[in-house]
């Protein structure tokens, strides 16, 4: 059986298509088969809240009179890039006040989603086109023209397990990791996770459209560090990180409950971003796909105390769920640094906005590379004559 993309859209707004969370298909599966799923199912809704560093937001503030074009901006003395027009910026989520290190981009975006007031401070040459040379004043997001999240690298397709086997306490982006293994942290949603659903970009590509932050957004291009030939257990999915998606969308619609700043002891600013994806049941090899559980992801545990990150092992999500995970002959507690809690609330928020014709499944208009690699960063010798 195949369906086709306006098959289950038409569906979808006669309200008569079949929704399901990724989890709710991970437990029919064992119970029917993906020939079966293909014709009950139509859409299954997959979802992550976790820290995504490599996101941020374009700003336009609007011109002043006289006005400015401004070379170096600070928002709550957060520094923004200043390399674009006049009065266009990017703030990066982790960049953070030089007075205030727990403070940073992320904390503005969330600031400015919550309606406070932001202190805008920027400095100028002058032109004559352009005479200002200061200005400091308040913005908010209703006084500010777009405001747009565009995050280059979001929702890994798989991520490692940190762990920490020296003596020492280490501080990281995985949280923090206490000293002879006595624990474990890991990210993404297992079962629930967007790319874990569609490991080969069958359903997703570039103009996908998704949950982000609250409201529509959309996939723009693969993600950086774009990694398809990572390795992969026995049913192809990847054991470590690998593939992520470059997303985009509207930040004056989205919600602060599903954009939220965060701030790791002693590595700095991050911030956590809420995304959904619905995935077609268009054919029986995408059922099979969407069926897949924790007991079948697996994914990799490395020690991040020791140069190199070597791997120590390999476990499954079944098993970080449940608490705890043996690495040798050791048994080490587990703990999440992404929200499930919070993923299946943006699974079934999606679900209830599919169900109700409020959103529709695209068909990507070019799908992603399928044989891609990562090239290091290496030291050469540089003549500073």
């Amino acid at each position: 059986m195949i369906k086709t993309y306006e098959e289950i859209n038409q569906k979808l707004k006669s309200g008569k298509a079949v929704v399901l969370t990724a989890e709710e298909v991970s437990k029919m599966a064992k119970e029917i088969s993906p020939e079966e799923i293909t014709e009950k199912v139509d859409v299954v809704t997959t979802a992550t809240f976790g820290a995504m560093c490599s996101s941020g937001a374009f700003i336009n503030f609007g011109h002043a009179n006289p006005p400015i074009r401004m070379e170096k901006i600070r928002l709550n003395g957060v520094p923004c890039y200043e390399g674009l027009a006049a009065v266009d910026s990017y703030i990066g989520a982790t960049a953070s006040d030089p007075e205030n290190p727990d403070y940073g981009g992320a904390h503005v975006i969330q600031d400015l989603l919550e309606g406070k007031d932001v202190i805008l401070e920027a400095w100028a040459k002058g032109t004559d086109c352009y005479p200002r040379k200061y200005i400091k004043t308040k913005i908010n997001i209703h006084t500010i023209n777009e405001f747009t999240l565009f995050n280059p690298r979001n929702a890994y397709q798989n991520y490692n397990v940190a762990v920490n086997t020296t003596s020492k306490m280490i501080h990281t982006y995985m949280g923090t990791l206490l000293p002879n293994l006595r624990n474990a942290t890991y990210s993404t949603s297992g079962e629930l996770s967007p790319l874990l659903n569609d490991p080969e970009f069958k359903t997703i590509g570039l103009g996908t459209r998704i949950f982000l932050g609250g409201t529509q957004g959309f996939v723009v291009w693969p993600g950086t560090q774009f990694h398809t030939t990572r390795p992969k257990n026995d049913l192809g999915l990847p054991v470590t990180n690998a593939a992520t998606i470059a997303v985009m969308g509207n930040l004056k619609e989205m919600s602060p409950e599903y954009i939220q700043a965060a701030s790791y002891e002693k590595y700095g600013v991050s911030m956590f971003v809420g995304i959904g994806i619905p995935i077609p049941v268009l054919n029986t090899e995408i059922a099979k796909r969407v069926s897949v559980n924790n007991s079948q992801i697996e994914t990799s545990v490395l020690d991040y105390g020791t140069v190199g990150t070597p791997k120590l092992g390999q476990v499954t999500y079944e098993e970080l769920q449940s608490g705890q995970i043996k690495v040798g002959n050791k048994k080490i507690r587990t703990a999440p640094v992404a929200s499930l809690a919070k993923a299946r609330i943006i699974a079934e928020k999606l679900k209830d906005w599919l169900q109700k014709g409020e959103f529709e499944i695209s068909k990507p208009v070019q799908m992603f590379p399928n044989n891609t690699s990562l090239n290091g960063l290496k030291e050469t010798e540089v003549d500073y004559d």
